[in-house]
């Protein structure tokens, strides 16, 4: 479905944050992406939704050339990304927040507003209150759920958990989960590494902008060096 090869990128001309990165994921995935801070893992969802510029290499969706296209062409092709922070408007409310993921699907706020309050369904109680005085895991929400309303084949989590108290990280996991088991196709950067990988269905470990490690979520969670290398250090990130 989504396949990058030997992904070079970068913010500053000359000095490359992704040295060589691969990912491959399969319609229906749910693929999580750890790595020490700095291995380059949300410039690669950066650089797979058109925000950082690929300088060799490429992506292709479902056998398309995607490599540096806007993000704006990439939402129109199913790919949906929601950013570590500064990811709500935050004076508008909930419901507002939703009905600008909905531009591209004109005619169909209610139908996607239903899918994404069956998945979030604290949005529907709140849909009037505004986002800036919502606690970081409602924010999380509206973030995912707006993203959701574009109605995506493949959707972009940049550390979904990041700053949440421990029974929020479980709950945002869980909605992970749920997103995926509607059909839509998750790869997932996260620091808290060993719940990530307990939930997805493969995992990959990135270090210094490079492809480190790449198997199931079980299989890199019992790696003895995945453990001693990573899993020590990230497990409680």
């Amino acid at each position: 479905m989504l396949r990058a090869d030997e992904l070079y990128a970068g913010y500053i001309p000359g000095v490359n944050i992704l040295n060589g990165t691969d990912l491959y994921v399969k319609k229906g995935e749910l693929i999580g992406i750890i790595g020490p801070n700095g291995a380059g893992k949300s410039t690669l969802l950066k650089t797979l939704f058109g925000l950082v510029p690929v300088r060799s290499g490429s992506v292709t969706l479902d056998g398309e050339d995607i490599t540096n296209l806007k993000a704006h062409a990439l939402v129109s092709r199913g790919v949906g990304y929601v950013p570590q922070t500064n990811n709500v408007f935050p004076s508008l409310t909930i419901e507002e927040n939703l009905e600008m993921g909905a531009f591209q699907v004109p005619g169909r706020f209610k139908e996607r507003f239903e899918f994404v309050c069956e998945i979030f369904p604290a949005l529907r109680e709140r849909r009037k209150q505004r986002a800036g005085s919502l606690s970081g895991g409602e924010r999380q929400m509206v973030a995912m759920g707006r993203a959701l309303m574009t109605e995506p084949s493949v959707l972009l989590l940049d550390e979904p958990s990041a700053g949440l108290s421990p029974k929020l990280q479980d709950l945002v996991f869980i909605q992970a989960q749920q997103i995926n088991k509607a059909g839509v196709t998750v790869i997932m950067v996260e620091q808290n590494a060993r719940r990530c990988l307990q939930i997805c269905h493969r995992g990959y470990v990135l270090d210094q902008g490079r492809n480190a490690y790449m198997a199931s979520g079980r299989d890199l969670i019992n790696d003895p060096k995945v453990i001693q290398l990573y899993l020590g250090t990230l497990a409680r990130a």
